[in-house]
């Protein structure tokens, strides 16, 4: 693991903190009882089998 070797100032921290950006998530289309829902990846088993309930 990287050590660094000497102290890194405020400014600099939150300098490097700032770069970081959430991305959305992508949402792909499932059909439940007959109705298109765009839900994200992730989730799509557990909207399928009724797990989660899709509030459109």
């Amino acid at each position: 693991m990287a050590v660094p070797k000497r102290k890194m100032s405020r400014s600099n921290t939150r300098h490097r903190r700032a770069q970081w950006k959430a991305s959305p998530p992508d949402l792909v289309p499932i059909t439940i009882d007959g109705q298109r829902h765009l839900v994200p990846r992730n989730l799509v088993r557990a909207y399928q089998r009724g797990l989660l309930t899709p509030t459109d």
